[in-house]
């Protein structure tokens, strides 16, 4: 730990240096910060708070020390606790008293609020964008299976029959509602705490609004201990990063199911999926495994930052510095298993004949049976009565409902016509014909929805 010179006497203990230095991982905002440090340096200038001649030093000496990050050749030392110590020592070693001139009007509160408020900005840019692509993935899916017919299931029970369009194109409206929380998120990020200081404002000046436009911020923070305390923008990352980890981990159990024997609506592709060590003849969903469990990781990365922030006293105190670790942890997750779910989906194979041998089993017609008697008069609790006992009595004679006989319906309600046997998988999914249905005709316009919003054409 690093003790500015002036209070401090004596140097911080070893392992205290070690427990609180946080540039093991706060390196990576090191474009971020070196950003602020110029739009702060220039903002100097331009208030003549320092001289124009000094301004310029410091931004050429903050842009070779970008470049000697970037190449891998800063050396980072030990005693200096987070990259924004490392980076001002540097300049200083660079350009001597004109970099001593850059803290000028800034602490470190402010400096971290702000670094980490750009470096939101663009994970979720970068979230939103790989979001999409997990969606065009789906969408290309779902046209390419539009006659695949599966069943519908709840409580994992066969329940009606529907399109696999359909069912992919329901992960496609989860991620969607996705993308809104994280563009949400961004809109709140999106404000420049520069010039709040250590907590009260900078006794200075400054030209915040010209900051904020430099940095590409729509708007300035209005108070300075909010301003430097504030990490719900982190939360709220989080929180969608963790929504959009259990919609990938839902997609990722049916995955796991429709891939297996039992199922067999899908065949993995070699390069998502592992072999046994021990049994040859096994294809194992590892991929979608990892993606259900990783999820696991990012939920506990929110908790515990909630967990932090949930008695912090105004304003800025050393408890923030939890905020890195889980956030860069949560981005990396969330990336790459976007990522990974993409891969996996574009190169799934569909088993058009298995999801069918699977909707010929468990009387998956019942509710049209149902529908067909409300039709004819019947009132739907009685015709779900009826049917109920027609379905047993079909259970008992180990008879599916095509090998009924017109007499044998008969017995049950006097409204079965000759018709009963025009209801058909076909014909089910073409009556629910209405806005959201999993009728073809609905599918394929929501399919075309689907790629005009990701600019795809209709």
């Amino acid at each position: 730990m690093s003790h500015i010179r002036g209070r401090f006497q004596k140097a911080a203990d070893k392992k205290v240096a070690e427990y609180t230095s946080s540039l093991l991982f706060d390196w990576r905002l090191y474009k971020h910060d070196i950003a602020g440090s110029i739009a702060h340096a220039r903002m100097l200038a331009r208030q003549g708070i320092i001289s124009k001649s000094d301004s310029v030093i410091i931004v050429q000496g903050l842009e070779s020390i970008e470049q000697e990050l970037a190449q891998g050749k800063f050396k980072f030392k030990a005693e200096l606790e987070d990259i924004h110590m490392a980076i001002e020592a540097r300049l200083i070693e660079k350009t001597g008293e004109a970099g001593g001139k850059i803290h000028t009007a800034r602490s470190r509160n402010d400096q971290i609020a702000l670094d980490l408020r750009l470096y939101i900005r663009e994970a979720i840019a970068q979230t939103v964008d790989s979001v999409r692509e997990l969606q065009r993935a789906l969408v290309n899916l779902a046209e390419a299976s539009m006659g695949v017919v599966m069943p519908g299931y709840t409580h994992l029970q066969p329940a009606q029959p529907v399109l696999l369009a359909h069912h992919l194109l329901a992960y496609f409206e989860m991620l969607q509602r996705d993308a809104g929380r994280f563009n949400d998120c961004r809109k709140r990020a999106d404000v420049m705490p520069l010039g709040s200081g250590a907590l009260a404002g900078v006794a200075y000046n400054v030209d915040r609004e010209f900051l904020a436009r430099e940095l590409g911020f729509s708007q300035v923070s209005q108070n300075s201990l909010d301003a430097v305390s504030d990490r719900d923008f982190v939360l709220e990352y989080e929180a969608a990063a963790s929504t959009c980890m259990m919609h990938l981990s839902r997609l990722a159990e049916e995955i796991i199911l429709w891939s297996s024997a039992e199922f067999d609506f899908i065949e993995l592709d070699e390069a998502y999926a592992t072999s046994s060590s021990i049994m040859p003849q096994k294809k194992n969903p590892d991929v979608a495994e990892l993606i259900r469990g990783k999820t696991g990781r990012v939920y506990g990365n929110l908790m515990a930052f909630l967990t932090t922030m949930k008695a912090l006293p105004l304003a800025y105190n050393r408890d923030l510095q939890e905020d890195k670790e889980g956030l860069f942890n949560t981005v990396d997750t969330l990336m790459a298993s976007l990522d990974i779910c993409t891969g996996l989906i574009a190169t799934l194979k569909v088993n058009a004949e298995g999801a069918a041998r699977a909707v010929e089993r468990g009387y998956i017609l019942a509710t049209d049976l149902a529908d067909y008697l409300v039709g004819k008069g019947e009132a739907f609790r009685s015709a779900h009565e009826i049917v109920g006992r027609l379905i047993s009595y079909a259970v008992k004679k180990g008879k599916s409902l095509p090998e009924l006989s017109f007499a044998e319906y008969s017995s049950f309600s006097s409204l079965f016509g000759e018709d009963v046997y025009s209801i058909t998988v076909d014909s089910s999914l073409a009556a629910r014909d209405i806005i959201g249905g999993t009728a073809p005709k609905r599918v394929a316009q929501a399919v075309a929805a689907a790629k005009k919003t990701l600019g795809q054409g209709s």
